[in-house]
């Protein structure tokens, strides 16, 4: 029988602003009974087995602790982004000593030079404490595409969907299942035969789906810890009027930083930047998401830093690879595979730049 998946439009939003427009349809046939599950023998998970490789020493070394399970590796991820702060602030320091000398122009370049490789570290160890986050609910990213597809056909096996759905609360996995059948319109929960059902997806729709399920669970993580502070800590609307920013600053980086070393509630992080109208009701998460408006969903759907866009950038392009035109045979169940790895990503994300914030100031978006 021949059919797609459809696009319907949510009660709330989903996707983040601007990430994909328009209907969304595979173009695929169902079949009757579930095929079984064809695998190459190249699509490994064993170690890291992440489709994106460390750039720099820093996250090699890391990647090399992460591998080798050696103890104290949360300890060395700490310590790297402290000497990788110091040496930018070094650099830094020499250049504003510098001005009016002769040596100005090269402090100058010196400085360009450090800020992009610690940047380029940086962007390492983000990667590296969210692949250890993962680790801990024993799950390893899907390799690169070209690795796991045999004869055209891609199928992700485990799925690890428990796992991945185990990092949420009840009502934010329940949004989690809304937005996968919004993005394929297919029910999360569809039933063996249907999962198992294949469709043709072009390679750079399955990418952009990918990277808009990131930016949701990052959208998620940003608006339930809003959500967390306005009802269970009995913040004060008085201060987060709009243009009171350093109040909701400083609000929101002291829970922040307290759940990134683990002394607040599990599965919270920092939302810092945005100030919110506490006349909402904050007794349902989804309600509460209603009622942001597009350009606040835009805000808090964006990462806040300069290297988390960029990590989420290269993290895809090299997941997916180039082949923008490439078509690819595949399931709904494998797609929803992508879509939940997807979305823990962008929360684990929202998470691990809180903390390493708190070590090496990052670069504001």
């Amino acid at each position: 029988m021949d059919c797609c998946f459809s696009y319907f439009k949510p009660k709330f939003p989903t996707l983040p602003v601007g990430s994909i427009r328009g209907p969304i349809a595979f173009q695929n046939r169902f079949n009757r009974r579930p095929l079984p599950i064809v695998a190459s023998s190249r699509c490994q998970f064993g170690g890291l087995a992440a489709p994106l490789e460390p750039r720099t020493p820093t996250g090699r070394f890391l990647s090399g602790m992460l591998l080798d399970g050696r103890d104290g590796f949360q300890a060395a991820a700490r310590k790297e982004l402290q000497r990788l702060a110091a040496e930018r602030d070094e650099a830094a320091t020499r250049l504003q000593l510098s001005i009016g000398s002769d040596e100005a122009c090269l402090h100058r370049r010196i400085a360009e030079c450090k800020k992009h490789e610690c940047q380029e570290a940086v962007e390492d160890v983000i990667y590296t404490l969210i692949l250890h986050k993962f680790s801990e609910i024993r799950v390893h990213l899907v390799p690169k595409l070209s690795e796991c597809l045999y004869n055209g056909r891609l199928e992700i096996w485990p799925s690890k969907d428990w796992e991945l759905e185990s990092i949420h609360s009840c009502e934010v996995l329940q949004m989690v299942r809304d937005h996968i059948t919004a993005a394929v319109g297919q029910r999360a929960d569809a039933n063996v035969t249907a999962s198992w059902a294949t469709a043709e997806v072009h390679r750079s729709h399955l990418c952009k789906l990918y990277a808009s399920s990131i930016f949701y669970g990052y959208l998620l993580k940003s608006i339930a810890f809003r959500h967390y502070l306005e009802r269970d800590l009995d913040v004060s609307s008085s201060y987060l009027g709009f243009g009171t920013w350093t109040q909701v600053s400083e609000m929101f980086s002291i829970g922040s930083k307290q759940i990134a070393y683990n002394m607040g509630p599990t599965g919270f992080s920092s939302g810092a930047r945005l100030p919110c109208d506490l006349g909402k009701n904050v007794g349902n998460l989804r309600i509460y998401m209603m009622g942001f408006d597009v350009e606040m969903i835009g805000m808090c759907a964006n990462p806040r830093f300069k290297e988390s866009v960029s990590l989420v950038g290269r993290h895809s392009r090299a997941l997916f690879g180039d082949e923008e035109a490439d078509v690819i045979k595949t399931s709904f169940a494998s797609v929803k595979r992508f879509l939940l790895e997807a979305v823990a990503f962008g929360s684990f994300l929202w998470d691990v730049e809180t903390r390493v914030n708190s070590e090496y100031v990052l670069e504001e978006d």
